[in-house]
């Protein structure tokens, strides 16, 4: 008997693992052709501000995340244009006190990652509290605890650089709301680990005259420059500019590089150099689109009398424009399309790593026990001075993964009391937001369509239809459509006949980033606790 059960959890472990090794490919966005060629967006999701390290043939990305928890992303791809979603370095952000309660807007901003001395190294700004440094040398397993590098408001955008005899230095941005000043870009001098500014800086370019909103630096050497890529003149209406010297503190040549010029692709900028073994070179940039988000481009790029060309020179004027479609980079083998996750059985020990927190997570917030392959989210007590679901922590989100796609769950309401006041559902979240859920009152159960137009200044939710249901059970779905993110809800009982409700809802943005997609289960402060939702799945489909 005992080695009867030993065999089934042997193999059911072994069809885990076989299962989470097998490449997720999405039904709404794979920027892979199959046909030698690839698409843009690369990542039709918001991944704002990348930065990208090669490591042999290994390829890193991350991002900012702002108030989400796990933040600091980390997909890996080895060839540049499939990624998976494979880690988070940030499990909590700090201080933990302050991150306990949603700061939209805040958090980790335009990080940057390298790999030196055998470890990855990843540095952010957050705008209130300085500039932070996490690193590990498995970019799989758990990062070390975050190192306050630089102390100070406003203090923005850092990357590093090793030089070649061992000295180490930061450049950085401002802030102007922290700092009282942009468009200012300034190298520190870090002691040789790293984990340490050591001089109070010198401002090495301004950009007043001619590239206001100077922001976002790379640092990089390359035959004999040191090389600041930093975006400038706004995310929604600027350009890649490149600067280069001989010198470290300069003076830097500038150069724009890349451009909108005839395309569709607004504020083409930002983001990262990588090169490939086979000598090619690539440039990583995002493009803001509102309510999807700051997705995420490939450019091909080449090298000509000592500055880098991107995208392709339409017009002749010797600044490329971003490429929709190419050819993809030389990697010698063919692997297989994959994209970051979406869709989640919640049938693994853990929930997926598309999922976010609206900030510091708590462990009571949810339960996935060994063997139950569903989801239990407990119904939290919304906080007291909560005016709408905009400043409740225990969201479950995740990115918008395509322009058009459709988010479908089913729920299981169990109030454990009589009274009302308990709530799960679907949720569209942005400063605008919208739901779908289940509710339960002396009555019994019923399904409401709510919305919060201008919830990030407190407005209440708005109850568009009420409906009665069958049971403590639906079926939700919400169906995102381009271009403009239109939200439309329905729901089942019996997950086949769906049902519309409401009114069509526009997608907003959040505070720096995109819409997001998710599900909550949260309880009104008046009522006894307890209640909790099961969630047997979430799918993201055409």
């Amino acid at each position: 008997m005992k080695l009867h059960s030993f065999l089934i959890l042997f193999l059911y472990g072994a069809c885990v693992l076989a299962q989470s090794n097998k490449p997720y490919k999405s039904e709404v966005w794979v920027a892979d052709k199959g046909d030698g060629t690839y698409k843009n967006p690369i990542l039709y999701a918001d991944y704002s501000d990348p930065d990208v390290v090669r490591v042999g043939d290994d390829y890193y990305m991350t991002a900012s995340s702002f108030n989400a928890i796990p933040g600091l992303p980390i997909l890996h791809s080895k060839d540049l244009v499939n990624w998976k979603l494979i880690n988070h370095a940030l499990p909590q952000q700090i201080p933990n006190e302050i991150f306990k309660i949603p700061q939209h807007g805040n958090g980790v901003w335009a990080p940057s990652i390298r790999y030196h001395n055998n470890e990855f190294y990843i540095y952010w700004g957050d705008p209130d509290f300085g500039i932070y440094m996490v690193k590990t040398n498995n970019p799989l397993s758990k990062w070390e605890d975050p190192i306050l590098v630089m102390e100070g408001k406003g203090l923005i955008d850092p990357c590093p650089l090793w030089d070649a005899n061992g000295d180490a230095y930061l450049v950085h941005a401002y802030a102007r709301s922290r700092a009282g000043v942009n468009s200012l870009l300034t190298v520190n001098k870090m002691n040789p680990e790293g984990t340490k500014v050591i001089d109070s800086g010198i401002h090495v370019f301004d950009g007043h005259e001619n590239h206001k909103t100077v922001e976002g630096p790379k640092f990089y050497k390359h035959n004999g420059y040191y090389y600041i890529f930093a975006p400038a003149g706004g995310v929604a209406t600027g350009w890649q500019l490149i600067l280069r010297s001989k010198n470290i503190y300069g003076p830097y040549e500038e150069k724009i590089v890349l451009e909108q010029g005839s395309t569709d692709v607004n504020g083409p900028h930002q983001g990262a150099w990588v090169d490939t073994d086979s000598g090619e070179h690539w440039f990583y940039h995002f493009q803001d689109l509102e309510a999807y988000g700051r997705v995420v481009y490939l450019q091909p790029m080449s090298w000509k009398n000592d500055w880098p060309v991107m995208g392709k020179d339409v017009d002749g004027n010797g600044i490329g424009e971003p490429v929709l479609s190419y050819k993809k980079p030389k990697i010698g083998k063919t692997f297989p399309k994959e994209t970051p996750a979406e869709t989640d059985n919640f049938d693994n020990f853990k929930i997926g790593l598309q999922w976010q927190w609206n900030a510091n997570s708590n462990l009571i917030w949810h339960a996935k026990l060994p063997g139950n392959d569903f989801l239990r989210l407990f119904s939290i007590k919304v906080p007291e001075d909560a005016k709408n679901l905009w400043t409740v922590p225990n969201l479950l989100l995740q990115k918008f993964p395509a322009p058009t796609f459709t988010a479908t769950t089913k729920i299981s309401l169990i109030p454990e009391d009589a009274k009302s006041g308990k709530t799960a559902g679907i949720i569209i979240m942005g400063m605008d937001y919208a739901t779908l859920s289940i509710s339960h009152d002396e009555k019994g159960f019923f399904i409401n369509q709510t919305e919060a137009i201008n919830a990030i200044n407190g407005s209440p939710e708005k109850v568009n239809v009420l409906e009665r249901l069958k049971s403590n059970m639906a079926y939700l779905k919400v169906e995102v459509s381009a271009p403009n993110a239109m939200c439309q809800f329905s729901y089942s009982e019996n997950g086949k006949d769906y049902k519309k409700i409401g009114k069509p809802f526009k997608a907003q943005p959040g505070k720096w980033i995109g819409a997001k997609v998710g599900i909550f289960c949260v309880s009104e402060l008046e009522v006894i606790s307890g209640g909790y939702a099961d969630i047997d799945w979430f799918k993201i489909s055409n």
